[in-house]
This record gives structure tokens, C-alpha cells and sequence, in this order.
């Protein structure tokens, strides 16, 4: 019960903090490190080889790098639920967590857009813009269950390099 009481008083105290809208979370740093198909090859799509099928595409994408802010560093790792819509939009929808360099765990939950690069374009470079959600029961993080996060960031379709920006929203 005490443990119980000591966590209702910190999630109290939490809720009196104000959090700049705009105040920079962190950086992401990652590579994807795995992907799984459903029917239709990545490569094949993102060279502009296939066509996106009328039903649209899915794929199961594996990733994993560091993170770094102010208040916080460490690892993350995750999937992102990717669907590729007839229309040619790519749906994210990313589960992962991040292990802090203090110990701690949080869970993370992104969604939003990558607008894809034209095909012709040499650089192939995909613009991102996401949503965060954080949980944890961490004391030290508690103050990111408060927090609606938004990204900007983009990623190198040559190489699998992602990098985004986070901020309190």
C-alpha cells in the first residue's frame, strides 16, 4: 500500500510540471536491421521497379540505434508496422523501447508519414514526421507519460540510415 500511495504522490508532483512546448527530447540515431515482405519486394517498390499493388503493401521493419538529449540517453530498439497505401503514402506505425544509459525502460509508441523520394532522385532521401507516446513507471521518466512528442527526421533508402529529431509537442 505505502508503494502504491509513494507512486500516486510522484505521479501528483509529475503533473506539476510544465514542459516547454518545443523542448528538444532527443536525437535518433539507427539502422534498420531486418525486414520482412508480404508479398511484394521493398527493393522492387523503393526503386520504383513495382507498382503498389491496389490493396497495398506491408512490411515489418526492424531497427535499432541510440538516442541522445538532454535529460536522457541510451539505446532503442524496435518494428515499424509499415503500410503502404495504394495512394503511395507510407503509414508508420513504430513499437520499440528505450533501454537509458541509467537503467530504465520506455515503452514508445510512433505513428505518422515518410514521404518517400522520387524515384529518380539519386540522393533517395525519405522525409519523416511522427507522433510520440511514452510510458513508463519509472520515477526518474515519469514526467514523459505527460509528454505527446513529435518528430522530424529522414531516412537514407540507400543505406538504411534513420535519423530524427524529437520534441515536446
Amino acid at each position: 500500500m505505502y508503494a502504491q500511495q509513494q507512486l500516486i504522490e510522484e505521479v501528483t508532483e509529475q503533473k506539476q510540471l510544465t514542459i516547454p512546448v518545443s523542448e528538444h527530447l532527443f536525437d535518433e540515431d539507427v539502422h534498420l536491421t531486418g525486414l520482412v515482405e508480404y508479398g511484394i519486394s521493398w527493393a522492387d517498390l523503393t526503386s520504383g521497379k513495382a507498382e503498389i499493388p491496389l490493396t497495398g503493401a506491408r512490411f515489418d521493419i526492424s531497427f535499432e540505434g541510440t538516442f541522445a538529449g538532454p535529460r536522457m540517453k541510451g539505446k532503442i530498439v524496435g518494428v515499424d508496422y509499415l503500410t503502404v497505401r495504394a495512394d503511395g503514402r507510407f503509414k508508420l506505425d513504430l513499437h520499440a523501447h528505450l533501454d537509458t544509459d541509467d537503467g530504465e525502460i520506455i515503452d514508445l509508441y510512433e505513428d505518422g508519414i515518410l514521404i518517400a523520394p522520387d524515384p529518380d532522385d539519386e540522393e533517395r532521401i525519405a522525409q519523416m514526421r511522427l507522433n510520440f507516446e511514452f510510458v513508463t513507471t519509472s520515477s526518474k521518466y515519469a514526467w514523459l507519460n505527460q509528454v505527446q512528442g513529435w518528430g522530424r527526421g529522414w531516412v537514407d533508402w540507400k543505406t538504411g540510415k534513420v535519423v530524427m529529431h524529437v520534441y515536446a509537442a
